[in-house]
């Protein structure tokens, strides 16, 4: 699947907005990828996260993952869908008084080789708490995955990060925004409780 392709599914399903956004990270956008837009329709979540699968395969090899984890909520779905594509469960972390954890009687195996799956990452806060939970329920995290990485690589979730693109977006610290932006009222999108 070419970036063309993958742009496609999110502009004609209105997943990419443009306007004045304050993240989930903290920082300000001026274009905002809402993926829940873009995986509410089976058939094109199906098409990304099967280019992902091919990914992960190809870069980190076959039957070499057991399972795949996704913190919720922006995760879920990817998360579900790769699992189906690769063949393995998928199960989610939840955030419990502000912090991840596996709940509904979810849990790991020892040692299970673990693909943590989100959305879309773009500090990769949510991607590393989430990666710190599996470890400390005692999984092994091979890989990260997300359909759009808005770092453009820059990014590091502490493990290989394995994007089905990457694509720089720019992000502002509150206090450098640009005068195009400083002078409209910010719009949060993201699911992430911000303080």
């Amino acid at each position: 699947m070419t970036e063309e392709e993958i742009l496609a599914h999110y502009r004609e399903t209105n997943a990419l907005l443009e306007g004045h956004f304050l993240l989930s990270s903290g920082l300000h956008s001026d274009r905002y990828l809402q993926s829940a837009k873009v995986l509410m329709y089976p058939d094109r979540a199906a098409a990304l996260c099967r280019a992902l699968a091919d990914k992960v395969t190809a870069s980190i090899g076959e039957n070499a993952v057991d399972i795949v984890v996704a913190p919720a909520m922006g995760g879920v779905i990817v998360g579900y869908e790769l699992a189906r594509q690769l063949d393995v469960p998928g199960i989610f972390t939840e955030r419990e008084d502000g912090v991840f954890t596996f709940r509904r009687g979810f849990s790991l195996e020892p040692g299970a080789r673990v693909i943590m799956s989100e959305d879309i990452v773009t500090t990769g806060k949510s991607s590393r708490e989430c990666i710190d939970t599996i470890r400390a329920a005692g999984g092994v995290v091979v890989a990260a995955t997300c359909l759009i990485d808005r770092s453009n690589g820059t990014a590091d979730v502490g493990v290989p990060l394995i994007s089905l693109m990457e694509l720089e977006v720019n992000s502002y610290e509150p206090d450098k925004l640009p005068p195009e932006l400083a002078g409209t009222p910010a719009i949060k999108p993201g699911s992430r409780n911000l303080k």
